[in-house]
């Protein structure tokens, strides 16, 4: 069995979208606490074994001998959550619970970082290093707290899981999202907001040297991070497994939110319209202008596959998703 946390978010009902359709998985544990009335969704066109309230999988783990693989997606992934003793809670303890029972049952584990641990991006986006990286919010710190706790049980020696990565992800949009609200990618904002007004309301360029619209993020489809993580899972399932560490999943190339808002409007076949507005208090300071993720990392550790371009994710996600009926995938 192979066990997914946050298996009911977007990330993670993808990765058993790809469990399902590539490689033929369905004795699939999805674990989550969903709490939008419609995340439901997002699982019903999955083919799984179990589902777990995430408070009930230690428990359900206990004296288990049958699981191949976790792989962790579950957190608190709201850059603006402010009670950091529930970011403790269940971005880091809970996190380093299940480390600790794959390093105990040699179970191969997998799990989701952030580029909001590389904060203003003073010190690049490379994840061959990650020592002096300062986080812009708690989200981003909880994140950047375990990967170093992670790297620690390395450098002493302690016992881990056999195969494990962690997986810096950058601005990941596409289907299975709807449910985040005002975390969902500017893609789906755009969608929503253009189909409604006629418009579309993007920051203004607030720092020096920015333009509006021009805040630049490296933004990947969920197909594609998706991918990535269960490139390694079957590496480690077939006993070859790639070299254990930090990677970031991103497409290596930065574009703006203005080119991303202009795609969606096109993808529509309508003529775009951008309004600029702006950024709200609660995100001056501790707000990304910029991030482009060095990926040569993650080419040495052997993934050849091509990562959608912005042109082609936006359009799969706004015709093939987003402009049907079913939106789901």
């Amino acid at each position: 069995m192979i066990v997914i946390t946050g298996g009911a978010g977007m990330i993670g009902s993808i990765i058993a979208w790809h469990l399902n359709t590539q490689l033929n998985r369905d004795d699939i544990v999805i674990v989550d606490r969903i709490t939008h009335e419609a995340q439901w969704q997002n699982l019903t066109h999955r083919k799984y074994a179990h589902y777990l309230d995430k408070d009930q999988l230690m428990a359900w783990l206990e004296g288990r001998n049958d699981i191949e693989a976790i792989i962790h997606m579950g957190a608190i992934s709201a850059t603006t959550e402010r009670d950091f003793n529930k970011l403790v809670e269940t971005n880091i303890q809970y996190s380093q619970n299940l480390w600790t029972w794959c390093a105990n049952n040699q179970v191969p584990f997998f799990y989701a970082s952030s580029a909001a641990t590389y904060g203003d991006g003073n010190q690049g986006y490379d994840d061959a290093s990650i020592e002096n990286l300062r986080p812009l919010n708690g989200y981003g710190y909880s994140k950047h707290f375990f990967d170093q706790w992670a790297l620690r049980q390395v450098d002493n020696k302690l016992t881990t899981p056999p195969s494990w990565a962690g997986f810096k992800f950058f601005n990941v949009y596409g289907p299975n999202e709807y449910h985040k609200e005002r975390m969902a990618s500017v893609a789906f904002h755009t969608f929503n907001q253009f189909s409604a007004t006629g418009t579309m309301k993007l920051f203004k360029g607030t720092k020096a040297g920015v333009e509006d619209g021009m805040q630049m993020r490296d933004f990947v489809y969920v197909k594609d991070a998706a991918a990535v993580v269960n490139f390694f899972l079957n590496a480690a399932l077939n006993k070859q497994a790639a070299p254990n560490g930090i990677y970031n999943i991103g497409t290596g190339k930065a574009r703006s939110f203005k080119d991303l808002a202009t795609n969606v409007m096109q993808s529509m076949k309508r003529e775009p319209h951008i309004t600029f507005i702006d950024m709200p208090e609660d995100l001056q300071g501790k707000y990304q202008y910029f991030t482009e993720a060095t990926m040569s990392k993650l080419a040495k550790a052997g993934y050849t596959q091509p990562f959608h371009s912005l042109e082609d994710g936006v359009r799969d996600y706004v015709q093939n998703y987003l402009m049907q009926e079913d939106k789901y995938c």
